[in-house]
């Protein structure tokens, strides 16, 4: 299965926010993001320095240190699968807030198709911008 799931632009919408980095950007820049810089893996963006509101998309085979930046890096929104891992715990552990997206909450294939994930997505937020922006698709808890 490949990493390359990006996520809708009616999730940006909605949130109407504008992110100053996203940290796991298609390779094409054929996402979604509202962000002024992006990283891609050919840049490598947990060892890129992360400053202001992030957008995190990361590659679900291995968000483990992907979201251990994002928890020190302290200020954005991430897109994050429920999970029975030490990652997921780490998170729910942390200031961090979240809401539960819709179950029938679609990403996009590189070629526009809708994908559907076999487990719960999750958005997470920190910084009471990002937190407020988050609270308007769903409960925060």
């Amino acid at each position: 299965m490949s990493d390359e799931w990006y996520t809708p632009a009616t999730l940006f919408n909605q949130l109407g926010l504008r992110f100053d980095l996203d940290v796991a950007s298609p390779i094409d820049n054929n996402g979604h993001v509202p962000a002024d810089r992006k990283y891609t893996i050919n840049d490598d963006g947990l060892a890129q320095p992360w400053s202001g509101r992030v957008w995190m998309n990361p590659p679900y085979s291995k968000p483990s240190p992907w979201v251990d930046k994002w928890l020190s890096h302290g200020n954005g929104i991430a897109l994050l699968p429920m999970a029975k891992s030490r990652w997921f715990n780490h998170i729910m552990e942390s200031d961090a807030k979240f809401i539960l997206l819709p179950s029938n909450f679609k990403f996009e294939s590189p070629e526009g198709k809708p994908l559907s994930l076999m487990m719960g997505s999750t958005l997470w937020a920190l910084g009471e911008l990002n937190i407020q922006a988050i609270s308007q698709l769903g409960k925060v808890r």
